[in-house]
């Protein structure tokens, strides 16, 4: 509609939807063509004009282009909701696919795709499958598309009809825009599917880069994408390929100049000649900088980039750290991350120019950047050794100023210095000491403990400075309590006086008797017996050489950061998260009578790409086609309102969504969750968990009962190093509870956050606290099915070259003497729904033998081999594995299945 069609939204008759019917069958077209823009804009605001379905259907058999879209608009909206009736508009639909105007052609082929009703996606296969190979590109381009929207609808309807053949076809055409929509169409299929169906040959790699050149700005980026997966076979065709790709860093366009950056940084890794390496790093720097003169939102995003870039590779802008410098005008999001960047780029050469805008950060009004200015300096220190100094300088200088929060986080960082560079700088620590009166923040006062601690030997009044703090020893909160035990016995291991003895004594008292922390009372414990027992190991133990801290400004991880690189332009470089923590992609399911769907998603119907929500953001609003209903936050009150400490929060729905209230109980009612916290130990707090697998996504089900006298809230949980590095993907979201209230809630996890060394364990530690009670630590199982993954089924040839290629050694076997299998079939289905599949049978004289396979992800899988005779007692398990160490932990968990 345009802009003079307001009127249509302004409508006060009385009897508006008799007076609509009347003006849809006059016999007028304009007059038709207005009642119809009368009923789109009632749709627009929210009216229900479904009842007008039939009347607006026979407004489709027009010329009219404009008419034939508004009707056409209309169907989309209420197919859905009368199906039955949208059966009416398939002949219209089917007869306009072959109508000579292109244009009509296309509308007819997209509409089609956009109604999600079965039946009317039976006869969208052969205009479909005409439109593919019509004369007018824009036909094609959008008919490729519209393949994309079926796969979604129906997989195995595109593979059986050879839609996927025609789509790769496409990738031949000589119209750039169809390449670059064929390949978008073939992406999206391949991020819902488990197989291959989208692999660039050295054929197809030529015809991309010609299109590139050609098609607009976003077919530029489906392409380029698609171009970043692509591995070189050489040296040589990985310089060819980003020689093709520099021109587009040139482009206007913000996404197209990440998405080469992206793609010329994964070819980088392929090339060997240092000189083209150092060419193609100054050709980013411009496009990169470039970017910084956007608005905010695409800084800060463009900033986010950048971070990953400069960690893998800081030559590209190690000579422009002055275009990080913040401007006064800059939001606080993007001076937070220059911030960053700036550390990561500092050096020998630049230090000087960035202490200065450092200084001049520290004396800045927002309280938050300020203290990451001054937390920087500290950084930078540890960073670069020949700079030490000159950072400690800014950082006394900035202490002098004696404002409160500057001076405490100073001393915060001071403290870290200190511990990179062992006896360097101590001579600083009586100007330290003048600001012991200010400090009331946690990590501040257990900063300057550790430090009057660790060099009580050369501070003369070291046990009066103690004695201030040791006051308000009752009072103090964990850690400023921990630091003052440990810096009292390494004062007392030092000066062993009178002083310090009576200090000594009034600590160890008040760690082990008046407190309720188990921690401070569980190391208080040791020191005491320690120092009752043998002084001179305490010495060796509380004074022992500490590790020298190293620089964190590259903090992640090798492999993640690779990860993150391969997802530059995508929301997860902005999260700074790879895309499986925030977003489940549910596979195509191909059976439509599944009971497998709890109550609250759509039976037979999967949303390819339905996104949850992350963890954040999960309690506010759910689609009703996401994942599972349980990746609702379920609490017994409404959730407290959530905090986005992220710029972007995501929130994809589809259009079928429906928002679902917090209340709503989508708990599946399955075996209680077994009590990891009785109420006896909890102080009244009771909870039980347990690890669950829902639509390929870890959690942790929580039931939290409240059985003390008063309300608590608060809640936080963190996870201790384990085998397979499980841990919250998100903070625990439970609103407050009342006594006598309980609360159930399920945790998304991650694997491979924090994995502990050592031979593979079952354990799972677990810390959980709230406002009102000390810190409780409780022992779970990790049960090793939850983690088999859903890609775990393997070809019978695949899995026969396996077990053969494995050796003996790999083979361990168990017998279960107790357990009967009365059905094999019932046995290998319960199996089955906890990723173990099937993959062949086999009779040895009266035992039925059958093959399995499963898979946890990163690579641990296991060949199973049950024999049985079926009604009898008495089951044998062997298995072969690559990690034979895991095999303990996998029996571990198999023997509760085949009881269950």
């Amino acid at each position: 509609m345009s802009g003079h069609d307001s009127k249509y939204f302004s409508t006060t008759k009385k009897g508006e939807i008799p007076e609509l019917k009347e003006e849809l069958n006059s016999q007028y077209k304009d007059k038709r063509k207005d009642a119809v823009k009368k009923v789109i804009a009632a749709m627009t605001v929210g009216k229900d004009v479904s009842s007008l379905f039939t009347d607006v259907v026979n407004c489709m058999q027009t010329e009219n282009l404009e008419l034939k879209k508004l009707v056409y608009l209309y169907l989309i909206n209420y197919a859905k909701s009368q199906p039955d009736l949208a059966i009416l508009a398939v002949n219209t639909f089917v007869k306009d696919s072959q109508d000579p105007n292109p244009l009509i052609r296309a509308l007819a082929v997209r509409t089609m795709g956009c109604i999600r009703v079965d039946k009317i996606t039976e006869y969208l296969c052969d205009p479909l499958q005409r439109c593919l190979k019509d004369d007018d590109p824009y036909v094609r381009k959008t008919a490729a598309i519209c393949v994309a929207k079926l796969y979604d609808i129906n997989a195995e309807l595109v593979e059986d009809r050879g839609f996927l053949e025609a789509l790769k076809d496409l990738i031949s055409d000589n119209n750039p825009m169809v390449v670059a929509n064929a390949v978008a169409a073939l992406a999206e299929i391949q991020e819902s599917s488990s197989k291959p169906i989208f692999e660039i040959t050295s054929h197809t790699l030529s015809k991309l880069l010609t299109a590139l050149n050609e098609c607009t700005e976003w077919g530029q980026v489906f392409i380029l994408d698609a171009l970043s997966k692509y591995k070189a076979a050489d040296a040589r065709e990985a310089e060819n390929i980003v020689e093709r790709v520099t021109p587009r860093l040139q482009h206007a366009n913000c996404a197209v100049v990440l998405s080469a950056v992206k793609m010329i940084l994964q070819q980088m890794e392929l090339i060997t000649s240092a000189d083209v390496v150092r060419n193609l790093c100054k050709k980013m720097a411009p496009p990169l900088v470039t970017l910084l003169s956007a608005e905010p939102e695409i800084q800060y995003v463009a900033l986010r980039n950048i971070n990953l870039i400069v960690q893998k590779r800081p030559t590209i802008l190690a000579h422009e750290i002055k275009v990080f410098f913040c401007k006064y005008n800059d939001p606080i999001y993007v001076k937070m991350e220059k911030l960053e960047i700036m550390i990561k780029l500092a050096s020998d050469r630049n230090i000087d120019q960035v202490l200065l805008e450092f200084k001049e950060y520290a004396t800045e009004v927002d309280v938050e950047f300020v203290r990451k200015a001054v937390r920087a300096i500290g950084r930078c220190a540890i960073k670069l050794e020949r700079a030490a100094e000159r950072c400690i300088s800014v950082l006394l200088e900035l202490i002098k100023i004696k404002v409160n929060y500057v001076v405490q986080e100073a001393i915060i960082v001071i403290k870290d210095i200190f511990r990179r560079y062992p006896n360097t700088y101590e001579s600083i620590i009586a100007t330290l000491c003048e600001s012991l009166d200010t400090l009331d923040e946690p990590e501040a006062k257990a900063s300057m403990i550790w430090i009057i601690g660790e060099y009580a030997e050369r501070i003369d009044n070291a046990d009066e400075l103690l004695e201030n703090f040791l006051e308000s020893f009752p009072e103090e909160p964990p850690q400023v309590q921990l630091q003052l035990l440990t810096a009292t016995v390494k004062l007392f291991l030092k000066k062993p006086t009178e002083g310090p003895q009576q200090m000594i004594q009034v600590v160890l008292n008040n760690a082990t008797v008046e407190t309720d922390n188990p921690d401070l009372r569980d190391r208080a414990y040791i020191y005491w017996r320690l120092l009752s027992t043998d002084p001179e190991a305490a010495k060796d133990v509380v004074l022992a050489e500490k590790p020298v801290i190293s620089d964190d400004s590259n903090q992640l991880d090798p492999s993640l950061l690779d990860d993150l690189l391969a997802n530059i332009a995508t929301l997860s470089s902005v999260y700074h998260k790879p895309p499986d923590v925030f977003v489940t992609r549910v596979k195509t399911i191909q059976k439509a009578e599944d009971d497998e769907y709890p109550e609250g998603s759509e039976a037979g119907y999967s949303e390819s790409s339905a996104h949850s929500v992350d963890s954040r953001a999960s309690s506010a609003s759910s689609s009703s086609n996401a994942p599972h209903p349980a990746t609702r936050q379920l609490t017994t009150k409404a959730a407290a309102p959530l905090a986005l400490p992220d710029l972007l929060d995501l929130g994809l729905e589809s259009s079928n969504s429906a928002i679902v209230s917090v209340d709503e109980p989508a708990m599946p009612t399955g075996p209680p969750l077994p009590v990891v916290l009785p109420a006896s130990t909890g102080q009244g707090l009771q909870i039980s968990a347990q690890l669950t697998r829902r639509d390929g996504q870890i959690f942790y089900s929580m039931l939290f009962e409240n059985n003390s006298q008063i309300p608590l809230d608060g809640f936080m949980i963190q996870f201790n190093k384990n085998t397979f590095g499980l841990a919250a993907a998100g903070p625990l979201q439970v609103s407050q509870l009342q006594p006598g209230a309980s609360a159930s809630t399920l945790l998304p996890m991650v694997l491979f956050q924090n994995i502990s060394p050592g031979p593979p364990s079952t354990l799972l530690q677990v810390a959980v606290k709230n406002n009102q009670q000390p810190v409780w630590y409780f022992n779970d199982k990790i049960l090793l099915h939850v983690l088999y993954s859903e890609d775990g089924k393997m070809e019978r040839s695949t899995f026969l070259e396996t077990w053969k290629s494995l050796p003996d050694s790999n083979e361990i076997s168990k017998d279960f003497p107790e357990v009967v299998i009365n059905s094999a079939q019932a046995t290998l289905d319960r199996l089955a729904t906890y990723n173990m599949f099937f993959i062949a049978k086999r009779k040895n004289s009266n035992q039925d033998v059958l093959y399995l396979s499963a898979k946890i992800p990163r690579g641990v899988s296991f060949l199973i081999e049950l024999t049985a005779t079926i009604g009898s007692p008495g089951l044998k398990c062997a298995i072969k594995t690559p990690n034979p160490e895991m095999a303990p932990l996998f029996f571990e968990s198999f023997e509760p299945l085949l009881k269950s």
